[in-house]
């Protein structure tokens, strides 16, 4: 059986950490997998590093993918996200798709050309994963889809966040990380003004920004005006921060919406409490106060990373009810048991 992982994007994130995972997972059974998305440097990189085959496009359009299919005539499509999907559906004809969802969409929750969309994909899907169940009922049209629909909460493949961790002998000092992109959906800014009122309790504040993205430059202005220069560093893309979360206090994230996010689950894994804006599939994850923070408000998320930042004792107990919290959900044969019986 081959089959012909489809994404919409020229990032390397959670989504397409995912499928990298997925493809690693099966690589001595007798699936083929390959990797088809537009051309990206960085992608390039990564998959070059775990040796997943990349079937770089122009863009995602009907016809460039049409193409791909007649080319490398895959048994089974799985799209990775609306887009993705909505696109594999016009083309995949007789050819079996599987949707995969990794957030909750927070321009599907109403009307709207990508909720109609989807609904072309949904129809075509002969499965539709959903990365938590607000994702799932967050798609205004999901009663639609519930008989071929199930929740498939992400996973992480710890044998290779360790490994990893092993291949960076430097040592970091960050109080606080943030790795992700930096878009509308995680709303950098924000974090930004925690920063700044966590500053006037922490003058020697050191926060890591990791990753890139639209919203870089109207954010380092941000952290400019608000005169967080020598607080706030910019690292941009990184192929491997394992490190650099592993050494840090906490992790932050203010997503106005989210799936279950890599980032938080690598976090958990290493020890790293998590503080989180309570969006979606974060309330999955962390119990406020045992094992990281959901804050609503500014105030409480920088209330919640100075006592990370501060307290030793605190961090610590957090940090192992982080560890421990993930190795009760991360339920990793499960996963792929699951993701083989619907490819069977």
């Amino acid at each position: 059986m081959k089959v012909m992982h489809v994404l919409s994007s020229r990032i390397y994130s959670g989504a397409e950490k995912v499928v990298c995972q997925i493809i690693r997972a099966f690589r001595d059974t007798d699936i083929e997998m390959v990797y088809c998305s537009p051309y990206s440097e960085n992608v390039e990189g990564m998959l070059a590093e775990q040796g997943v085959t990349y079937l770089s496009i122009d863009s995602l359009t009907p016809a460039n993918l049409k193409a791909v299919i007649r080319e490398q005539k895959p048994d089974l499509i799985h799209a990775h996200d609306m887009r993705a999907s909505f696109v594999s559906a016009l083309c995949c004809g007789k050819l079996p798709l599987v949707s995969h969802i990794h957030n909750n969409a927070y321009d599907a929750r109403g009307l709207s050309l990508k909720s109609i969309g989807y609904l072309i994909a949904g129809f075509k899907a002969k499965h539709i994963f959903w990365v938590s169940n607000s994702s799932y009922q967050g798609y205004v049209f999901h009663k639609l889809f519930e008989k071929k629909s199930s929740v498939l909460y992400n996973i992480i493949d710890t044998r290779q966040i360790f490994e990893k961790l092993a291949q960076d002998g430097n040592s970091y000092d960050f109080d606080v990380i943030y790795v992700g992109r930096l878009t509308y959906q995680k709303d950098p800014q924000r974090l930004m003004r925690v920063c700044a009122l966590l500053k006037e309790r922490k003058p020697d504040l050191k926060v890591a920004i990791v990753g890139a993205g639209e919203l870089e430059e109207e954010t380092r202005a941000v952290r400019d005006s608000l005169g967080l220069q020598e607080n706030v560093q910019f690292l941009g893309f990184q192929s491997n921060p394992i490190k650099m979360v592993h050494d840090s206090k906490a992790m932050a994230l203010t997503s106005r919406w989210e799936g279950t996010p890599m980032c938080a689950l690598e976090a958990m894994a290493l020890g790293t409490p998590v503080v989180s804006t309570p969006s979606d599939g974060m309330k999955d994850l962390i119990d406020s106060g045992v094992n990281g923070y959901l804050c609503q408000e500014d105030g409480d998320l920088a209330a919640a990373l100075w006592k990370l930042a501060t307290d030793s004792d605190h961090r610590q107990a957090l940090s192992e009810n982080a560890m421990k919290k993930f190795s009760e959900i991360n339920d990793v044969s499960g996963y792929y048991n699951t993701i083989e019986a619907c490819y069977r």
